[in-house]
């Protein structure tokens, strides 16, 4: 019925590469057996089991019956009578109704078998099916791929479930439109193209870190390990890793912004009153944040030491700017922080392309307006603003120049006008004096 040498070589297998036993897959192969022999062959209420041989290939099929007492049994009257939950309460209780095809009394049970009692279990041996070989082969095939996906749930479950929002890492198999897969043992690991860092590139073999976002099924019955390099939660167990401090409880991170691969600002405080929280981050001559900051592909980390009072704790988000003066303006559930600087540091405050400034705002849940101010204290308008008033007043000015000249030109012009059409008129009428002449001189 099957070819031995392939079933064999598939146990070995999966039990190599994907951790499923052979008796797993021999128990899920008869029961896939069964239910094909009970589809094709077997009748309605019936409980059929197999036993397959996988050094000879041989299929036996049997018929079981559970052994009941009497007393066990709902009769068709009272069935009927019953609601569906009223039923399942008494199949808790032992009870059932008896249905031939399943069910044997305990009397004539022991006409087949001597000893057995209510609760045990009669064995019927049935026909073997020469004609079976096809569906046989088909229902197993199903089955050992249903049996591969269920095995592959369990040794996720098993091996990676106290491994979410943990740092794993692997090997890159392959990329298939823009998505990673990373060989983490047994399993692959997905990494998205929206996961990555943007500026990163990688080839197989390469060996990557992530976020082990989630580990969970997948469409059609799959299963996958969702990773993350862009997650905030991987910048803050880098640091787990780097700084001992944190895992001992005297340094803790409060929260992490992030744009990946670019820039991220983190809120730290210290538990310890003799422990500088940002310096126990940075690390001595910045070799713990620096380590990061390679792993990240470059991307710039600031450090900043949390605080409950609002104020600083914005003041601190804005750094490398120096801040002059913050109000807290309050409407409703949402603050706004009003942060003053010179000229010199509005630039450092906002950012490039407003990086510094984002970043600040969901560091501490806050909006942010910056404003720069003069010496004296006085708010400074925007220089964009300024130019364009005074290319608006330089315009003006220009306009009423360009309004004058005009209005002489034109009187220039026209003045010319009317001397060219006096001299037209002078030549007109000496030509007119010319003709009556020459009429003259005819006659």
């Amino acid at each position: 019925m099957f070819d031995l040498k392939v079933i064999n070589a598939v146990l070995e297998e999966l039990q190599e590469q994907k951790g499923i036993s052979k008796e797993e897959v021999l128990e899920a192969i008869e029961e896939s057996l069964a239910s094909a022999y009970k589809k094709q062959y077997g009748e309605r209420g019936q409980i059929i089991r197999a036993k397959f041989n996988p050094d000879t290939g041989d299929v036996d099929f049997f018929r079981i019956k559970e052994v009941v007492s009497p007393e066990q049994i709902i009769s068709e009257e009272d069935f009927e009578k019953l609601s569906k939950e009223e039923y399942l309460n008494l199949k808790e209780e032992g009870k059932t109704k008896f249905i031939e095809e399943r069910h044997i009394f305990v009397e004539n049970a022991k006409l087949v078998k001597a000893g057995v009692e209510a609760g045990d279990e009669i064995t019927f041996e049935l026909e073997k099916k020469t004609d079976f070989g096809r569906v046989a082969a088909m229902a197993a095939k199903q089955t050992i791929k249903q049996k591969i996906r269920e095995a592959e749930r369990g040794y996720i479950q098993k091996q990676f479930g106290d491994k979410e929002q943990t740092i794993v890492s692997g090997q890159v198999i392959r990329s298939e439109a823009g998505t990673i897969f990373v060989d983490l043992g047994k399993v692959e690991g997905v990494l998205p193209f929206f996961e990555q860092i943007k500026s990163e590139r990688y080839k197989t073999g390469d060996r990557v870190q992530a976020y082990l976002v989630k580990a969970g099924e997948k469409g059609r019955g799959g299963v996958e390990l969702l990773l993350s390099r862009t997650h905030p939660e991987f910048l803050k167990k880098l640091f787990e890793q780097e700084v001992p401090e944190i895992k001992e409880g005297l340094v803790e991170i409060k929260k992490v912004v992030r744009e990946p691969g670019v820039r991220s600002k983190i809120a730290v405080v210290s538990h310890d009153e003799d422990l500088d929280p940002v310096g126990t981050f940075v690390g001595q001559s910045g070799a713990r944040v620096s380590n990061i900051t390679s792993e990240l592909s470059g991307e710039r980390i600031d450090i900043i030491e949390w605080s409950e009072e609002e104020d600083e704790f914005v003041a601190a988000s804005l750094s490398p700017a120096e801040i002059l003066d913050i109000e807290i303006v309050e409407d409703g559930e949402q603050k706004t922080a009003i942060v003053s600087v010179t000229e010199d540091q509005f630039s450092l405050a906002i950012g490039r392309g407003g990086q510094n400034s984002r970043l600040a705002s969901k560091l501490t849940g806050m909006k942010i307006d910056i404003k720069k101010v003069g010496p004296d204290g006085e708010e400074l308008v925007e220089e964009k603003r300024e130019t364009k008033n005074v290319l608006d007043e330089k315009e003006k000015e220009e306009g009423e120049e360009s309004g004058e000249n005009e209005d002489d030109t034109k009187e220039v012009v026209e003045n010319v006008e009317e001397k060219v059409e006096n001299e037209k008129d002078v030549e007109k009428g000496k030509d007119g004096d010319g003709e009556v002449e020459e009429k003259k001189d005819g006659k």
